[in-house]
């Protein structure tokens, strides 16, 4: 939260704020973006549970966003819960693949391991392989051809202060053949 805040509170006027931890939400412990509005001096990224994985895919919503996006609450996307039908859940994906891969190059860059999440547990069953494939293609493109400007800023930051080491090889999943070339 303080990485996040020291570079974008000013800059951005975009805070990282726990759910839990901060008494204005009560009980609830959602993830969502807020908007700054006639309540909230400055936008907000609230994640949930104090998790730390919550915390970087949340920010990474907010890195693919733009600046439109950022004015609207939840950046104007449609979230439909757990439980989505394929054709629910392929569009849930399609929103999800560029975020979640920004969300594993921070995750490294914090030391931190990194799980794709397709998020409907109680949905109709599928296989993730397809949206996980999805996810290294994009954040291997990321890490060779470069992050959208406030990730890479975030990534360089994280990288420093936490001292994770990243690289290409790490954005394969096991069940793919790395064709590396040298």
């Amino acid at each position: 939260m303080q990485v996040f805040d020291q570079l974008f509170l000013e800059s951005h006027n975009t805070r990282l704020i726990c759910a839990l931890c901060d008494g204005r939400f009560g009980e609830r412990d959602e993830p969502i973006y807020e908007p700054a509005n006639d309540h909230v001096s400055c936008h907000q990224i609230v994640f949930a549970h104090g998790y730390f994985s919550s915390a970087l895919h949340e920010i990474s919503h907010w890195c693919v966003a733009g600046k439109d996006r950022r004015l609207l609450e939840d950046f104007g996307y449609w979230y439909r819960p757990d439980g989505r039908t394929q054709q629910q859940q392929s569009e849930f994906e399609q929103v999800e693949i560029k975020p979640q891969a920004i969300e594993w190059l921070l995750s490294l860059a914090c030391g931190r391991s990194f799980v794709a999440s397709a998020d409907n547990l109680s949905g109709e069953v599928s296989s993730d392989l397809a949206f996980r494939l999805a996810v290294s293609a994009q954040a291997r493109s990321y890490f060779q051809q470069g992050l959208p400007a406030q990730a890479a800023e975030l990534f360089t930051k994280l990288k420093l202060v936490f001292g994770g080491n990243v690289s290409l090889e790490q954005l394969y999943w096991p069940e793919e053949q790395p064709t590396i070339t040298a």
